[in-house]
């Protein structure tokens, strides 16, 4: 173990989990070891067991009040990620890091939040990189999808029955499809229940499995149905794990402003790192 007890709050947004770690102090070399600590913390069974691991660091920007830095449980480096972000930014008020209505830097950019108790609402960047109607072929069977980028890479692929999707096997070969190479992307499946209303179940990049949810691809969700006539904003979306996320969003001709995310966030438990496990 480390020569220092090293404290976590374990946390979840809408079932997807995380462990965060106050490193204002800048205890822990995150940029050097970030990558590996994330793989031996978040494996499940044998460690504590997390989606990902955030770090909450100084900014060097006068006017945020913290920077974070988010690893996959596999070890990669995230741009972003929505219900992480919400996580951390209660974390960040509870712990006096940063006031109810903050300003974090993120790789992806700067990321405005405002927490009211347990729910926490996200001001996103303005989405990128839209394209709608791409096909490919998996095994002789063309697919129609949409991608979009919402801080991360997304895929949205609308679904007749989201129960009788096999999320895994067809997310895994999607999010490696050599039309979204190198980086790869997430991939989520639709259905739309009425204009407001929409479910989803998401395979995450890094992850590399489903998740119970995915922040920023409910919003590429909530845009992509949206831009194809399909809903209007706010849009809830009821996620894998069953809680709902609340997504906001403006649209004026393909140009897609003031992208909001809110939903309830959950402290699970608080520890120590003091046992064998050595970071």
């Amino acid at each position: 173990m480390s020569s220092k007890p090293i404290k976590f709050l374990k946390m979840h947004g809408t079932g997807n989990d995380f462990i965060i770690i106050d490193n204002m102090k800048g205890d822990i070399p995150s940029k050097e070891k970030g990558h590996e600590i994330a793989k031996l913390l978040c494996k499940r069974k044998f460690s504590i067991g997390a989606d990902g691991l955030i770090f909450i660091e100084p900014s060097s920007k006068p006017h945020c009040h913290f920077k974070w830095r988010f690893f996959n449980a596999d070890g990669s480096e995230a741009q972003m990620c929505g219900n992480g972000g919400r996580c951390a930014a209660r974390f960040s008020f509870i712990n006096r890091i940063a006031p109810k209505d903050m300003i974090f830097e993120t790789i992806a950019g700067e990321i405005n939040a405002i927490v009211k108790d347990r729910i926490v609402k996200l001001k996103l960047p303005d989405p990128k990189d839209l394209k709608l109607d791409i096909k490919i072929t998996l095994e002789g069977k063309d697919i129609l999808l949409h991608f979009i980028n919402t801080g991360v890479p997304h895929v949205v692929i609308f679904v007749d029955d989201i129960d009788k999707v096999d999320v895994v096997s067809l997310g895994k070969r999607i999010r490696f499809h050599k039309e979204f190479s190198p980086e790869g992307t997430n991939v989520n499946f639709v259905e739309v229940v009425d204009k407001n209303n929409i479910l989803i179940r998401t395979y995450e990049r890094g992850v590399e499995d489903e998740t119970m949810a995915c922040g920023t691809g409910s919003v590429a969700s909530s845009i992509i149905s949206a831009l194809k006539n399909k809903t209007l904003s706010p849009v809830n979306v009821k996620t894998k794990g069953g809680e709902e996320i609340k997504v906001y969003f403006s649209i004026k001709d393909y140009n897609i402003r003031d992208v909001f995310l809110e939903a309830e966030t959950t402290i699970v438990y608080s520890g120590s790192l003091d046992g064998d496990i050595n970071i």
